[in-house]
């Protein structure tokens, strides 16, 4: 059974453009299927997960792409060969407004981003 969405999370979707909004509930059925125990909350205006009151992934709706959060900037770094088809930044990932992040690539970036 899928999960609520918490009312704040919730709004943070619900604003998001199609396709950039089912492309981050795909991702957040991926990360809860992952971190099952996580919290979701809002963190730096964006839908995120929060592990033992540490935040490791967040997504953000963009106008060209969806943004993925390691909120590390120490965690991308570590998956050159990974991410080499995605534009990214110190702290982000540009994914396809049209193609979530797949189950396995997150459950490596959520967990380098526990084992900080």
């Amino acid at each position: 059974m899928a999960r609520r969405i918490p009312a704040d999370v919730k709004t943070h979707y619900d604003s998001a453009p199609s396709p950039q909004r089912e492309t981050m509930l795909e991702m957040r059925e991926r990360i809860l299927s992952i971190i099952p125990k996580a919290e979701e909350v809002v963190s730096y205006g964006m839908p995120a997960f929060r592990l033992d009151g540490v935040v490791v992934a967040g997504v953000l709706a963009n106008k060209k792409h969806v943004g993925y959060y390691p909120f590390s900037g120490s965690i991308l770094r570590l998956f050159p060969e990974e991410l080499s088809k995605f534009t990214t930044t110190k702290s982000a990932i540009h994914v396809p407004v049209d193609k979530p992040l797949t189950k396995a690539l997150l459950a490596k970036l959520i967990k380098a981003r526990i084992a900080l």
